[in-house]
């Protein structure tokens, strides 16, 4: 029988796992060999266990704990995921935190001068509606702190704003009227300090404000300054201004979520597809239905011949909606299982919001 199988140095060599190591997880009830020699203690183990030895190094690569990796192996494919996702969450919440502390211990062994902050302009109207299009994607997961706020950058021809919880992510600009200082300069702008600006931001438009803040063409458009000064934010509009701290975390690389070229981009009103939504009535997954014709709706009995299926958080999609105002959008499509992405029709090419699809049950 011992031909069949194979030898822990084979095991070692196939998988990456060293032969002490798969003594260890032997031993820890995690990987244990297909056979033990009665006589001289020698594990063999099934060619079908090279897989599973792969996942144990890979996830022994990155500090998942021992028990943590026996569930992995042992449980469905749902727990797994489950699993491997929650660790993902503890290491990019850590490395954030080392990162902050690293960036304490530098500015004490190697003191620099405080660089000074980076200050944009915008047209206060402009900043509202960037703010108000990605109000509603802001996470709220306390295992992932650095998405509890939106990611403020300025750079020399807008300020950008993101937010993201990880199911669907909302991007916006305001394009710059005058830029100062340093570029490139980001922070992540607490919840409650964006729900100050945003009021801060309505108030400006029916206050008496100073000629400083208006823009330098001589039109009566109330600007708004953004100027981000290390862990400071300032937003000044007219004779106002709104102060808060930055959250102390490194927001996410968003770029990597940033959608690919659309196979099929069809028109939307998005006030009625959010009564369709409401008709449809309550709901963990609703299904929208593109036909053929482009049309566009909610299905509400049999799938329509020939239409795209497209699986969606209700909720989630009335949120987007709603940021969009009952102006006309653009509904993006993609490959299976890739986002969804609606962009205002007309509008600039940098604000839009992804939405992760649900996966249909087709049995």
């Amino acid at each position: 029988m011992e031909s069949d199988l194979l030898s822990i140095g084979e095991l070692a060599r196939a998988s990456g796992l060293s032969a002490s190591a798969l003594r260890f997880y032997d031993r820890a009830g995690v990987l244990r060999p297909a056979h033990v020699d009665a006589a001289t203690g020698y594990r063999w183990y099934l060619a079908g266990q090279v897989r599973p030895a792969r996942v144990v190094a890979a996830l022994r690569r990155v500090a998942m704990p021992v028990a943590e990796i026996g569930r992995v192996l042992a449980g469905p494919a749902e727990v797994a995921t489950a699993l491997i996702d929650g660790h993902l969450r503890r290491l990019e919440t850590g490395l954030a935190d080392a990162r902050h502390e690293l960036s304490q211990v530098r500015g004490l062994i190697e003191p620099e001068e405080l660089p000074m902050g980076t200050t944009a302009t915008v047209r206060a109207a402009d900043l509202a509606g960037a703010l108000n299009a990605v109000r509603f994607a802001v996470g709220s997961d306390p295992e992932l702190p650095m998405l509890a706020g939106v990611l403020v950058e300025l750079a020399s021809d807008a300020v950008r704003l993101v937010a993201t919880d990880r199911f669907r992510l909302a991007v916006a600009a305001a394009p710059c009227v005058a830029a100062a200082g340093s570029g490139g300069t980001s922070a992540i702008a607490p919840t409650p300090f964006v729900d100050r600006v945003r009021a801060l931001l309505d108030a400006a438009g029916t206050v008496g404000t100073t000629a400083a803040s208006r823009s330098a063409a001589g039109t009566n458009e109330v600007n708004a300054e953004v100027t981000v000064d290390g862990g400071r934010i300032t937003v000044r509009a007219g004779e106002r201004e709104v102060t808060g701290t930055a959250l102390p975390h490194d927001y996410p690389d968003y770029r990597r979520l940033l959608p690919r070229a659309a196979t099929r981009s069809v028109p939307v009103n998005a006030h009625r597809l959010r009564e369709d939504l409401a008709a449809a009535g309550d709901g963990a997954v609703a299904v929208l239905s593109v036909g053929t014709d482009d049309s566009v709706g909610v299905e509400t009995g049999e799938p329509v011949a020939g239409a795209a299926r497209i699986g969606v958080n209700p909720r989630f999609l009335a949120q987007a909606l709603a940021a969009a105002g009952d102006r006309r959008i653009m509904l993006e499509l993609r490959e299976p299982a890739q986002p969804m992405v609606l962009r205002p029709a007309g509008g600039p090419a940098d604000m839009y919001s992804l939405l992760m699809p649900v996966r249909l049950d087709t049995a």
